[in-house]
């Protein structure tokens, strides 16, 4: 069976080596069952550099696997030649642009572009108005609960919505670099110091437990959300793609294991049981899709006749 589930590879959110971030991309193409990649500097314009040498090459890699390629804009501008390039993104009709930040919209109007999970669509309410701008798609934030998600998809349903079923959620972003501070650099002479980072800087609690993680200007959850749902709950729910955000973990074998369960050919407690093999480096949470704290994990339970509350 196939389900009619898409996967979507988000971002690299993480500064990696212009090398990595250049190599994975091409496994992902070569390898991976996803069916459109974000590609783009979405959380820090001074790493734009790391990646424009070998952009063009990467999306004739992705496209040519026949994988959509959308562009990601900026999820904070503060600067002018911050805003100078998210109009360059908007004038740029070569391929979907994903609007991650408001000031992009007015840019976009009556242009079809999607929606990233950095602007906050909390209700049916504000899709709409999205919808009406140009907006065909919407990954909503991750914090949202299955009953708003519904909500949405019922006032909007001719807008299809992604759900971001994998990696460390982004929390907030900010003006300032908390990742540079800590190590005892300013923003602006930071000397990429989150380089050294390549999944988050983590950050603990005074008492030593970890919670959060820095990637430069952003910060993440310290677990990693991970939705294993039925592909038949997803629908129900007017859920159309799945967001992958990506780790620094065998990503190819992380879509992998969302496809099968799209597919139904693995069970989503499986899946999961296997995820932990793949991604150790964070604990799994699936919280805020069940209305309790993200960090949570709410695991299914089979009954007596094998099947899964």
């Amino acid at each position: 069976m196939t389900s009619a589930l898409k996967l979507t590879l988000g971002p690299v959110l993480y500064l990696w080596q212009t090398e990595r971030w250049r190599d994975f991309y091409f496994r992902i193409a070569d390898e991976a069952p996803v069916d459109t990649v974000v590609l783009g500097e979405t959380v820090c314009s001074k790493r734009l550099h790391f990646m424009e040498s070998e952009t063009a090459a990467v999306v004739e890699r992705l496209e040519s696997a026949g994988k959509e390629v959308r562009i990601s804009t900026l999820a904070l501008v503060t600067l002018d030649r911050e805003a100078k390039y998210q109009r360059s993104l908007a004038d740029d009709a070569g391929h979907m642009v994903e609007a991650n930040d408001l000031s992009v919209l007015h840019a976009l109007r009556n242009r079809r572009h999607t929606i990233g999970p950095f602007v906050n669509v909390y209700n049916g309410a504000s899709a709409k108005v999205l919808a009406r701008n140009g907006a065909t798609a919407i990954c909503l934030p991750p914090e949202l609960p299955a009953a708003s998600i519904d909500e949405i998809a019922k006032s909007c349903p001719d807008v299809a919505l992604e759900l971001f079923a994998f990696g460390r959620v982004p929390l907030a972003i900010s003006a300032r670099c908390a990742h540079a501070r800590s190590k005892g650099r300013t923003k602006d002479n930071c000397q990429f110091v989150c380089e050294d980072d390549p999944d988050g800087l983590t950050v603990k609690t005074l008492s030593g437990q970890p919670f959060l993680a820095l990637n430069g200007v952003q910060t993440v959850s310290h677990s990693c959300q991970a939705l294993f749902e039925e592909p038949a709950e997803m629908l129900s729910l007017g859920i159309s793609s799945l967001r992958l955000s990506p780790q620094a973990c065998d990503m190819v074998a992380v879509s992998s294991l969302f496809r099968q369960v799209a597919d139904g050919a693995i069970a989503p407690m499986d899946a999961s049981t296997k995820l932990h093999l793949v991604y150790p480096d964070a604990p799994l949470s699936n919280g805020f899709h069940h209305g309790r704290a993200g960090a949570e994990w709410i695991a299914r339970k089979r009954n007596t006749e094998g099947s899964v509350l």
